[in-house]
């Protein structure tokens, strides 16, 4: 079955938890344990390439990284496709790339290029009119019918919440079939969104863990992204691991809480040594007698 197909199936039996990662890496370990689908966010990988979300990272940039991340893992790939970089001639170049990648799903957001990661300030959105467009090139394009196009307003923090549900609703009119919401920071907004779109039969994406997975979908959310999610553990423990080694010289703190590299279940045991030495092994000649000619 398809990635795409297997992401429609499981959005039929309830909501899909997709952690966020920005390598192939932490893909796999999104897989490894356990959950249903992952996704790609586009803060991180311009982390990845060491620019903030900004507009800086390119189309063929993040294809690499989508490349590299669906031939890791199994499981759906649901990715940010930012503004479709470009015009409505750029998304479906940017849909037909994306598939080619290997991706599940993705979102196309409605701000102005350059844009901005959704949590920050001074962004602004193009007209509607434009961006149900650009949803119906995406749709238009997808070789694989399966493909599930989320179309992504952020128009709530410089629009407020009638140009946003407004959006949102048109959007979903012009095919789209998920909406998403994207900037909501409180509980009082989440259940906004909910009242509004997600339990009015209209199909959407939370991003955020203000509330567990599990309420999420009694708010009718179909699924939920936790972007940040292995950025921000990373950048958290590699900072508290670089500040010990540069105050006292040791990672003796680190190493006490995380273990030396390789005992237990270790990262070579994810990227697939054992699997290597196994080859290794089966396809051994030093054993064979020698040639006499």
């Amino acid at each position: 079955m398809r990635r795409s197909s297997q992401l429609r199936a499981l959005l039929q039996r309830g909501i899909v938890l997709a952690p966020g990662v920005y390598n192939a890496l932490f893909a796999k370990t999104v897989e490894h344990m356990g959950f249903d689908a992952i996704y790609v966010t586009g803060f991180g990988t311009a982390a990845r390439y060491g620019y903030p979300d900004v507009g800086l990272i390119t189309q063929t940039e993040m294809v690499q990284n989508l490349r590299h991340i669906c031939q890791a893992t199994t499981i759906p790939v649901i990715a940010d496709a930012d503004t479709g970089y470009g015009n409505v001639i750029n998304v479906a170049r940017t849909v037909r790339e994306y598939e080619r990648a290997g991706v599940a799903g993705f979102h196309l957001e409605d701000q102005v290029f350059p844009k901005k990661c959704g949590f920050m300030e001074g962004k602004a959105v193009i007209p509607l009119d434009e961006h149900m467009q650009k949803i119906r090139a995406a749709l238009d394009a997808r070789n694989d019918p399966d493909t599930v196009v989320i179309a992504r307003t952020d128009a709530l923090a410089p629009n407020g919440w009638e140009d946003a549900l407004a959006r949102a609703r048109a959007y979903r009119e012009a095919g789209a079939d998920l909406v998403f919401v994207d900037g909501i920071r409180t509980t009082e907004e989440l259940e906004i969104y909910s009242r509004e779109l997600a339990l009015q039969g209209i199909p959407c994406l939370y991003n955020g863990g203000l509330v567990t997975a599990e309420a999420a979908g009694r708010m009718g959310f179909k699924i939920q992204i936790l972007a940040g999610l292995a950025l921000g553990a990373v950048y958290e423990s590699a900072t508290e691991a670089m500040q010990e080694l540069n105050s006292s010289g040791t990672t003796r703190q680190t190493a006490a809480r995380y273990g030396p590299p390789g005992e237990g279940e270790s990262v070579n045991d994810l990227l697939g040594v054992p699997e290597v030495y196994a080859l290794e092994q089966r396809y051994d000649a030093s054993g064979e007698e020698e040639l006499v000619p």
